[in-house]
């Protein structure tokens, strides 16, 4: 796709959009440059809403204004990857998503920052770089102890040393199931378990609980919290805790 059909595509769809959703925007800027992430260099950014608020009393569209800017070139590079990327399917995902943007900046909500610093420290932890170990709870929560990070679902188990050493395995419900997983050798503070043969893509997180003592020199300490990882096989197990074959 050239970059005056991205462009001429891009302005079709925010066209589309309807008007309540688009109140405040001003517009969409294509560019024909490729653009990454500030932070993490070899992640590429698709699109940017670009807001700036006006001192008011009250907080809405006459007083805070967007524009959405679509990067060509991160589609591009992206296309070149993907032999069946989906140019129209990805940029319309972009346009929303980066309205959402813009509609949380009205409604002075912050649940999608939460994701995208979810986003960008799973990403971290991916590439193998110091990441917040305790990113997934910026996730969207699905449940007691349950988040989802795009399509990564992490379920939360806070445990002492007591509880974890007593146990041979861990017993954890996903969708109605109830399911086994063999305990691993250590605890950590933070341990992610790879859950294998899930969809999507469950990790189960192993937090130890703390006193306050423990947690004050883990404050004053430099060497930061344990994060560990590692996976495992989970088995079925039926509502009498027998495992189903």
């Amino acid at each position: 796709m050239t970059f005056d059909e991205f462009s001429r595509l891009a302005q079709e769809a925010f066209r589309s959009v309807p008007e309540v959703y688009r109140a405040g925007v001003e517009g969409v800027t294509t560019v024909e440059a490729v653009e990454t992430h500030p932070e993490l260099p070899g992640v590429l950014t698709m699109g940017e809403c670009l807001t700036q608020a006006f001192h008011s009393e009250w907080q809405g569209p006459e007083t805070t204004r967007s524009r959405v800017v679509l990067y060509y070139g991160s589609f591009r590079k992206m296309a070149e990857y993907d032999p069946d990327f989906d140019w129209e399917g990805e940029l319309w995902e972009t346009l929303t998503h980066e309205l959402q943007h813009h509609l949380e900046s009205l409604a002075d909500e912050d649940a999608l920052e939460a994701m995208d610093y979810a986003v960008d420290e799973s990403f971290k932890r991916e590439r193998g770089e110091p990441f917040d170990p305790w990113y997934f709870q910026w996730g969207e929560p699905v449940g007691e102890g349950v988040y989802r990070v795009e399509e990564e679902v992490y379920i939360e188990r806070v445990l002492t040393e007591e509880e974890f050493g007593g146990m041979d395995e861990i017993d954890f419900t996903w969708r109605g199931q109830s399911y086994r997983l063999p305990r691993p050798r250590e605890q950590g503070d933070v341990h992610f378990i790879v859950v294998e043969g899930t969809e999507p893509f469950v990790q189960i997180v192993l937090v130890r609980r703390a006193s306050w003592r423990r947690r004050l020199r883990g404050v004053l300490g430099s060497g930061g919290p344990t994060v560990l990882e590692s996976s495992g096989e989970a088995r079925r197990v039926a509502p009498n805790g027998d495992e189903v074959g």
